[in-house]
């Protein structure tokens, strides 16, 4: 029984000097955060819930410290794991009010005003978390408006881009079929001067008087010409040779 008496002694002592290191921790981190020192006043905290993961005021100042050093989405998650585990309405409504004011810094206007709401479920009497309910609810209407102008504007300026598209498409097929119809005008003018060219020549050479050309014998038709002129003109002296030889042999008279 002695024994027993002694263990429990020693576990209270010892509960006590973990109570007594967490608080110690806890004030050394009020004091950094005090000073600004928000990173140190963290790391504070941080050993406090070493000895406690239970503390209420380590948690809520941990959430704190993250919340100044602008560490938005760690602040969220410490203030929900508080409110969702606290039993303590005064201690729901203050993490439910940070976590709204957390939300609220990264444009999460929708999610902040369920915070809000819930804070305001476990402390109706809180005006100042009224007012950041109103606050948000405008920051929402603010946003979905201004959603709303952009997709319009997104609308429009891609309607515009459409319309810039279709036009340069019609534009670029209207240049080509230019093109095509000036090469092929140009085709046609330069084959109709041609023709005119070849016409023009033509006349040219018809009011020229332009004779054709009598064709060109070759040396062997020249030397057969030849031959039968010169046999031909042999055979007209033999046939006058032979008729003055022979002549007629006729008598002669005289008329005395």
């Amino acid at each position: 029984m002695k024994q027993f008496i002694m263990m429990l002694l020693l576990v209270v002592q010892g509960t006590m000097l973990f109570a007594q290191q967490e608080k110690r921790e806890i004030h050394k981190g009020n004091q950094l955060y005090n000073e600004q020192k928000y990173a140190d006043a963290e790391a504070s905290y941080q050993k406090s819930l070493e000895k406690s993961k239970q503390s209420v005021a380590g948690n809520f100042n941990l959430g704190d410290a993250f919340y100044k050093q602008k560490k938005f989405d760690k602040a969220a998650e410490q203030f929900n794991a508080l409110a969702s585990s606290s039993k303590d309405a005064g201690v729901k409504a203050q993490a439910y009010h940070n976590l709204g004011n957390t939300l609220m810094e990264t444009k999460k206007y929708e999610e902040s005003i369920e915070a809000y709401k819930k804070s305001l479920m476990n402390n109706p009497k809180d005006d100042q978390t009224r007012y950041n309910l109103a606050y948000a609810m405008e920051k929402l209407k603010q946003q979905q408006q201004q959603n709303k102008n952009n997709k319009n504007k997104d609308n429009k300026d891609k309607k515009n881009k459409d319309q810039k598209d279709k036009n340069k498409d019609q534009k670029d097929k209207d240049d080509k079929n230019k093109d095509n119809k000036d090469q092929k005008d140009k085709d046609k003018k330069d084959q109709d001067k041609k023709d005119q060219d070849k016409k023009n020549q033509d006349q040219k050479d018809q009011q020229n008087g332009q004779k054709p050309q009598p064709d060109k014998l070759s040396k062997e038709d020249a030397k057969r010409m030849l031959e039968a002129l010169n046999n031909e003109e042999k055979n007209t002296q033999d046939k006058l040779k032979n008729k003055k030889a022979t002549g007629a042999k006729g008598r002669i008279t005289k008329d005395w």
